[in-house]
């Protein structure tokens, strides 16, 4: 037999896949399997995509496999892994990096793999030796009788009795203990929740039709559309509806993947489906150890575990029989991956799910156009227990000094009298946004990127957001010697320093990319949630699908900022900000209220936020899209080339341009962009009337100036949909 195998290595120009010859006991090798192989002077990692029984070579041209490991990746996730290169014009090995095991790597050397330990059990004659007539030292006795209560690890027999791996072998070759290697316990990660609750409530009029909705979808024939949009308002009680959607896919012997945007929230998730559903849930993220990942990866693998739960990379994970799989918050951009390759989990989800005959369930209180227009749709139109949705005031800060609203200051001591609970929502974070010299006018700008450095004064520091580079807070001016260091806008450190001189003796608990390192989220999140009363403030993290019941009051500063931002999503993300924000306010019996700040606010997206009016929003977004030819009614390929010198990069984007030629397809720029990380940038972007079309002659492009020599200075990043 042939396999056909893609090495893992990250060359662009490398065209596999290549064909090996298996023999002996390489024989039982299908697709998925994995296999170290002679790829010319190197060993490297390659993944079987496909047998045959005859190649082009002649056999004795043909290398054979070194070795096989003992994982495998599902076959259904080898094609899931190749769609993914194709569809966002990456490398084979990058689509299916992402469906291996966690740890195995992109070469032949070190690897996770199961982790076996040496275990101590006692024999028949090891029985009979305690019994006397049979000389034992002190420590071997304790070791033969700790061994006759159950089998130990010889590294905890040795602990507990004394008695080490020496002794032990000699218990041994005695044939009084019997030594074997054994898989060790799998690592299950510790799940700190935020709100869950074991509570199984009875479910709504609504619930209960949305749920009806999904089962007979998951029982419908093969050829019907299996794609639900579940659109219920902030705090309707969607969870519950995927808890009892996954209910009914694992009474059918399916599985079930359930993704949520952000780390953050997977705890809080999680929680709740353990609770449910005990051990056969298990979670995927990249905060988990490499062994707590490889060990979850492998209950999946196995069957251990039928429910799945985790950010974007957990719509790869590696079950078999899937009947479900949840978008939650599917408005959100954290889906979107922002490396190579770039692929929507969204995406990514409808395409697995339609191979699978799975149902694609996804939620949101504030849904993107593209599935409105795309997805049947159930509604949730009022809040569980019929609480109102919280009334929402737009403020102008037109000629208004300080960062603050009178009416938001008079709102937040209300919090502060009544000793209730407020999140605060800022989109910047650090102290200032730049500091500038107000003699000479000189600004602090990175030295990698063409942006301005951040104040972040607990650091005493001023740092990029890009690159990371951080320098010390100056005291002077280093051009004109000047002392008079101005600081210009304002970030949420500033901000929580502001709000805790407001609401003094209230705690001020801060969210943020500075305190969100090392499981910081959670702990911020706990904490606050365990306050008798306290402010959140932070950036859009703390508007991502949290539940705290006893918030009374929202507050949106600079609501309309991202209005100026130079892009056709910039009324949406607008729009979802603002209400998702809303949506945390009002959830508990006190009720709730949110005052949004805007220098105009009447804007047309913080109008439909105010009403809580997602559809009307929607329907005028669809409008204008449908006029300008954006998604989804049209289709956006971004091209970036970078170089490290000025000037390879705009000779390489004006080559990809020449060469993009299809019908339907129009080419803007190559256009510069700020240079970033010390690389110079150019730009195109390409609107196509045919999703197809417009990838082929991308692909065909990009592969073409990436492999000529004249443009070797170059490297380039496609990104099929940006955000």
């Amino acid at each position: 037999m042939i396999a056909k195998v893609e090495p893992l290595t990250p060359a662009r120009a490398l065209r596999g896949p290549f064909d090996y010859l298996l023999k002996g006991a390489l024989e039982g090798v299908g697709v998925g399997t994995m296999l170290v192989v002679p790829f010319g002077s190197r060993r490297l990692l390659g993944v079987v995509v496909e047998m045959a029984e005859r190649s082009d070579l002649s056999p004795e041209r043909l290398a054979e496999p070194l070795a096989a490991l003992e994982a495998d990746v599902p076959p259904e996730l080898v094609r899931l892994g190749l769609w993914v290169a194709q569809e966002y014009v990456s490398t084979p090995a990058r689509g299916l990096s992402l469906v291996l095991p966690p740890g195995t790597g992109t070469g032949a050397g070190r690897r996770t793999a199961a982790r076996r330990s040496l275990a101590a059990s006692i024999t028949e004659a090891g029985c009979e030796a305690l019994k006397g007539g049979v000389r034992l030292g002190e420590r071997q006795q304790a070791a033969l009788e700790a061994l006759r209560e159950q089998p130990r690890r010889v590294t905890t027999l040795a602990r507990d009795t004394g008695c080490d791996h020496g002794g032990l072998r000699r218990l041994e070759k005695r044939g009084l203990v019997c030594l074997e290697r054994a898989l060790e316990n799998s690592r299950r990660p510790v799940l700190r929740g935020v709100g869950a609750t074991g509570a199984v409530t009875g479910l709504t009029e609504a619930q209960q039709g949305a749920l009806d909705e999904v089962v007979r979808r998951l029982d419908a024939p093969a050829g019907e559309d299996r794609r639900l949009l579940l659109r219920g308002v902030t705090g309707s009680g969607k969870t519950e509806v995927y808890l009892r959607a996954a209910a009914a896919a694992l009474h059918r012997g399916r599985s079930a993947i359930v993704l949520v945007p952000e780390i953050a929230l997977t705890p809080q998730t999680a929680s709740r489906f353990v609770e449910r559903f005990g051990d056969s849930v298990a979670v995927l993220h990249s905060r988990l150890s490499a062994r707590e990942r490889y060990d979850e990866w492998t209950r999946l693998r196995s069957g251990g575990a039928r429910v799945c739960v985790g950010p974007r990379s957990a719509v790869f994970a590696p079950l078999t029989e899937l009947g479900l799989i949840v978008v939650d918050e599917e408005h959100d951009g954290s889906y979107k991956q922002e490396r190579d390759p770039r692929y929507d989990a969204r995406h990514v989800a409808e395409m697995r799910a339609q191979a699978c005959g799975a149902v694609l369930l996804a939620g949101s209180a504030t849904p993107r156009p593209e599935s409105v227009l795309r997805y049947d749709r159930v509604e949730l139109r009022e809040r569980v227990d019929s609480r109102a949705l919280p009334s929402v005031e737009l403020v102008d800060m037109a000629g208004v000094s300080g960062p603050l609203h009178q009416r938001t200051r008079d709102a937040l001591d209300e919090v502060r009298r009544r000793g209730e609970k407020a999140i605060v929502l800022l989109n910047r974070r650090g102290w200032s946004n730049y500091l500038s010299c107000s003699e000479c006018g000189r600004v602090w700008d990175c030295p990698n990127c063409d942006v301005t450095l951040v104040l972040h004064r607990a650091a005493g520091r001023v740092s990029c957001h890009h690159c990371g580079h951080a320098e010390p807070v100056p005291r002077a001016c280093p051009d004109c010697g000047s002392v008079s260091v101005s600081r210009r806008g304002m970030g949420t450190e500033q901000l929580g320093a502001e709000l805790e001189r407001l609401v003094d003796p209230l705690p001020v608990f801060r969210l943020d990319a500075d305190t969100a390192p090392g499981g910081g989220i959670a702990r911020v999140l706990e904490r606050f949630d365990a306050a008798a009363a306290g402010v959140l403030v932070g950036t859009q993290m703390v508007a991502k699908g949290h539940d705290f019941p006893d918030v009374t009051l929202g507050v949106v500063v600079d609501a309309d900022a991202t209005l100026r931002f130079p892009d056709f999503r910039a009324e949406e993300r607008t729009f979802t900000l603002v209400a998702q924000l809303s949506g945390r306010s009002g959830r508990g019996p006190r009720g709730g209220k949110v005052v949004v700040q805007a220098l105009d606010p009447e804007a047309r997206a913080l109008r439909h936020a105010a009403r809580h009016d997602s559809e009307g929003f929607v329907h005028g977004e669809l409008e204008r899209r449908a006029a300008l030819g954006y998604p989804p009614h049209g289709n956006l390929i971004r091209v970036v080339c970078s170089s490290q010198e000025e000037g390879p990069e705009t000779a390489a984007a004006d080559a990809v341009r020449r060469l993009i030629d299809a019908p339907g397809v129009a080419v803007l720029g190559p256009a510069p962009l700020f240079r970033l990380v010390g690389r110079s940038r150019a730009q195109l972007v390409v609107k196509a009337a045919d999703r197809c079309a417009g990838i082929a002659a991308v692909r065909s492009a990009v592969e073409s100036v990436s492999s000529s020599a004249e443009h070797r200075g170059a490297t380039y990043a496609v990104d099929v949909d940006p955000q």
